[in-house]
C-alpha cells in the first residue's frame, strides 16, 4: 500500500495529513503509530485525515487521530493546516468551509495574509460535558497529583482540557507533571494538560501536554483552552497573544457562549509517498 502525504505544521504541532477523498485507505492504529514514529516512519505529532462529509451541512470530514494511533474529537492547529491543504489541492475554493469533527462543526476561515481563523465553537465548562469527575462546575478546581494539590480549570474545547497558572512556564515540570495529570482518575478519558504564564492581560506563555501525544511546540484547541480559563478566572482581556515554543497564536472569545476564534499559521513542509 503506497500512501500520499502532506507533511505541515501550525506553529511547530506537526501532522501528516492525508487525502481520504481521491486515494483508497485503510489505516489500522498499528499503520497509524508507523506513521507518526520520528525514527521509522514519517514523524508527526498527529495525523490529519480529509473526508468527504455524510453531512449535508458539512463540506468535508476532519479526522484526528494522536502518536499512539487513537482518534479523537478534535485539534485546532490541526483544523488550520486542514483548510490550508484543502485549498493548495484545489478541494475547495471557498475561503470560509463547514468541516464535521468526532465533536461537531468547525468554521476554518483562510485569512488574506495566508493565516487560518478556526470558529471552534463554544467552549464546554460542564464537568459530566468534559469528561470530569466533579460535584461542581466551578472554575477553579483542586486536583491531587503524586502528593501536590494543583489549582486547575476544567474545560472541553471539543477535547478535555486541565489548565493550570504558573510562574515560569520554563522551569515547570511540564514532561513530569504532564503524564500524570493526562491519566488522572478524575478524567476517564485522560486529558491535555496545559501550563500557562500570563506576562499581561493580553499576552500569555504556554507548553502543554498532549493526550497520545506528549508535549508538542503548539496545541491550538490548548490556547483556547488557557484563554478561556484565563478571561474566566479574571486574569486576561477578551483577545489573547499566546507564545508558545513552537510560534504564535492569537485567541478571541468574548465570553458566555460565544465561540472561541483562534488564528495561527498553517505551513506546508514537503509532499511524499510512504509504503505501508
Amino acid at each position: 500500500m503506497t500512501l500520499k502525504f502532506t507533511k505541515m505544521h501550525g506553529a511547530g504541532n506537526d501532522f501528516v495529513v492525508i487525502d481520504g477523498i481521491r486515494q483508497s485507505l485503510a489505516l489500522t492504529p498499528e499503520k497509524l503509530r508507523f506513521i507518526a514514529d520520528r525514527h521509522f516512519g514519517i514523524g508527526c505529532d498527529q495525523i490529519l485525515l480529509v473526508e468527504k462529509s455524510q453531512r449535508h451541512d458539512a463540506d468535508f470530514r476532519y479526522r484526528i487521530f494522536n502518536a499512539d494511533g487513537g482518534e479523537v474529537e478534535q485539534c485546532g492547529n490541526g483544523a488550520r493546516c486542514f483548510v490550508r491543504f484543502l485549498h493548495d489541492k484545489k478541494l475547495t475554493s471557498k475561503k470560509e468551509i463547514v468541516v464535521e469533527t468526532k465533536s461537531g462543526l468547525i468554521s476554518p476561515r483562510l485569512e488574506e495574509d495566508g493565516r487560518v481563523t478556526v470558529n471552534m465553537g463554544a467552549p464546554i465548562f460542564e464537568a459530566v460535558r468534559i469528561p470530569f469527575s466533579s460535584d461542581s462546575d466551578e472554575t477553579v478546581q483542586t486536583l491531587d497529583v503524586d502528593g501536590h494539590t494543583l489549582q486547575i480549570t476544567a474545560i472541553s474545547m471539543g477535547n478535555p482540557h486541565a489548565v493550570q497558572v504558573v510562574d515560569d512556564v520554563d522551569s515547570t515540570p511540564v514532561t513530569a507533571l504532564g503524564p500524570l495529570i493526562e491519566n488522572h482518575a478524575r478524567f476517564p478519558k485522560r486529558v491535555n494538560a496545559g501550563f500557562m504564564q500570563v506576562l499581561d492581560r493580553t499576552h500569555i506563555k504556554l507548553r502543554v501536554y498532549e493526550r497520545g501525544a506528549g508535549e508538542t511546540l503548539s496545541c491550538g484547541t490548548g490556547a483556547c483552552a488557557a484563554v478561556v480559563s484565563g478571561i474566566r478566572r479574571g486574569l486576561l482581556d477578551d483577545t489573547v497573544h499566546v507564545a508558545t515554543r513552537g510560534g504564535a497564536l492569537t485567541i478571541c472569545w468574548s465570553g458566555d457562549t460565544n465561540p472561541v476564534l483562534m488564528t495561527g499559521p498553517a505551513i506546508t513542509v514537503f509532499e511524499g509517498e510512504i509504503n505501508l
